[in-house]
């Protein structure tokens, strides 16, 4: 009975992260929803749309227990926060470096 709820809690610790970047593909879908459309353009990104779907698909895609599939999601949503947003925040605050 006790090794089942071990087994049990470490299935849940072992999920946690996934549902976590989960949650931070939504709001990076939210947000990418929410930005400008002529902010993709100047950025030399896809279509605003593209990144939308990319990116919630993605979320969706985290979720699933399948091998491999969730850590090209995980990829994809990494690529929105750590290249495409702050990108486009420099770009519609007007903050261009050089």
């Amino acid at each position: 009975m006790i090794a089942f709820e071990i087994l049990q809690a470490y299935a849940l610790i072992e999920r946690l992260p996934y549902f976590l970047v989960a949650i931070a593909g939504v709001i990076g879908a939210i947000l990418a929803a929410t930005t400008r459309d002529d902010a993709y353009t100047a950025g030399d990104r896809q279509n605003k749309w593209i990144w939308v779907g990319l990116v919630a698909g993605s979320a969706l895609v985290v979720t699933l227990p399948i091998p491999i599939l969730p850590w090209a999601a995980m990829v994809i949503i990494g690529l929105y926060w750590f290249d495409v947003r702050p990108q486009l925040r420099n770009i519609i605050s007007n903050s261009g470096g050089w």
